[in-house]
């Protein structure tokens, strides 16, 4: 496996070595301690996957302390657009995103940190969307913050179709506001 650090540090790109034979392929998508070695200690709880339509749009969410969560995220068929916000009080990349695409074909991996807001962009249909999560789902410590938030300002994919939208993920404050709400 190639871990290879991003522009906003904790977050990385995981690239797995590939084993291509005439039956098809070959790869380890997780080795508790390859992951170890390169710094990522996080201890995995949960599981999830999701099944999207090209244009889902999901997120950006995340869970507060004590129930934050790292994840470790790859897209198993299709296509993704995938974010990780960074929304650690004194990082020198405070409110900055990183984003990249994963899919079935490239199977790249990222590892995103407790501390960061996560989303994506369905790039095709019947995508499938698989993460680890470091801290199980707790909904009262789930929050979000709006995708379209001016101040993070993503660069989301330009599909020909709407974004398709969870009410809940049309609601979130922007980055500002909930600052501002975490702070009363």
């Amino acid at each position: 496996m190639n871990f290879i650090q991003t522009e906003i540090e904790g977050v990385v790109v995981i690239e797995s070595r590939i084993f291509p034979d005439p039956r098809g392929c070959f790869f380890e998508s997780y080795r508790k301690d390859f992951f170890r070695q390169n710094g990522i200690p996080d201890d995995f709880v949960q599981d999830n996957n999701s099944v999207s339509a090209r244009g889902v749009l999901r997120g950006l969410h995340f869970q507060i302390e004590p129930k934050a969560q790292a994840k470790l995220i790859r897209v198993v068929r299709g296509s993704v657009y995938d974010v990780a916000v960074d929304l650690r009080q004194g990082s020198k990349t405070y409110a900055r995103y990183f984003g990249t695409v994963l899919s079935g074909e490239n199977r790249k991996m990222l590892y995103i940190p407790k501390g960061f807001a996560h989303g994506f962009c369905v790039l095709e249909d019947e995508t499938e969307f698989f993460y680890k999560c470091s801290e199980f789902y707790s909904p009262e410590h789930e929050r979000g913050i709006i995708w379209n938030d001016p101040e993070i300002s993503i660069a989301w994919p330009r599909l020909d179709c709407d974004f398709i939208l969870s009410e809940k993920d049309c609601h979130y404050p922007t980055l500002k506001n909930f600052g501002r709400m975490a702070k009363s």
